[in-house]
């Protein structure tokens, strides 16, 4: 169903807010680069109006912290069925891009800075060239979304690609303008698409789930054995993974120690360690 929203001033006489149309695209790429929260709070931007080299610009490139990269493509008015081709024209070459190639947008991007120490500094961990970009996500942002495009987003998402949609709306309030958004697809379902592609013929999926534990001084495996739990850290792209957990998955935990497998307290998901 299209993804609509409506905004109310608070008074004894509620009135509603009309909507209203941004002055341009341009405007919308320089808010989310100036404000990436408009997106995402997990993601870190990489690239901007990067030319594909097969006659297509993508709008912004980001990276998330596992290393895979995310697509955005922006389209201010209503979105056609062939946005959705045209991103995934897009996706082909951003797939091949290897680490040099990534480097080299950033250093466009953000003249004179690294990438790996830009990507320490904002997630915290070191970039790993051996992992990164094997694999990546599709967002489109739109203003609205039309039913072809929304049956096709659902269908690829379906087929575990990585696709997902951000609508926004632009309401007037007096002299200043109101902007809100909602994700097509819970974004969490998305991201646990975004993985990488496999060696070989493809194995069905046995039921479990992979944690790996890292035991620190803010984090102990051994309270984990003892109260039974898992948790998720470095930022909402981690801890926001747990929720695709439901009650008695079997969950398969990685840490150098010796200690035995422990069930979580009834009715919670269980694991091995």
């Amino acid at each position: 169903m299209p993804v609509r929203t409506a905004l109310w001033k608070v008074t004894a006489q509620p009135t509603q807010l009309p909507e209203a149309v941004l002055p341009s695209e341009k405007l919308l790429e320089e808010m989310i680069v100036a404000q990436p929260l408009l997106l995402s709070d997990a993601w870190m931007h990489i690239g901007r109006q990067e030319r594909t080299g097969q006659g297509g610009i993508i709008d912004l490139l980001a990276i998330a912290p596992d290393g895979s990269l995310v697509l955005i493509e922006l389209k201010r008015d209503r979105t056609p069925r062939d946005v959705v081709a045209q991103a995934l024209d897009y996706a082909s070459w951003v797939e091949d891009l290897q680490a040099e190639d990534i480097a080299a947008i950033y250093h466009r991007f953000k003249a004179g800075q690294s990438l790996a120490d830009d990507f320490m500094a904002r997630f915290g961990q070191p970039l790993d060239e051996d992992t990164l970009n094997q694999s990546h996500q599709i967002v489109i942002v739109a203003g609205q979304l039309d039913n072809s495009t929304e049956r096709i987003v659902a269908y690829l998402n379906k087929r575990d690609i990585a696709i997902n949609v951000l609508c926004f709306q632009v309401f007037a309030h007096g002299p200043d303008q109101l902007l809100s958004r909602a994700w097509l697809l819970d974004p969490v379902h998305t991201q646990v698409n975004v993985t990488p592609p496999a060696d070989g013929p493809a194995e069905p999926w046995n039921g479990e789930f992979y944690v790996s534990f890292g035991d620190s001084a803010t984090r102990s495996w051994m309270e984990a054995v003892k109260y039974g739990f898992i948790c998720g850290g470095g930022g909402a792209w981690y801890s926001r993974t747990l929720q695709v957990l439901q009650p008695d998955d079997r969950v398969s935990s990685a840490i150098k120690t010796p200690y035995a497998s422990r069930p979580l307290p009834s009715g919670g998901a269980r694991w091995n360690g």
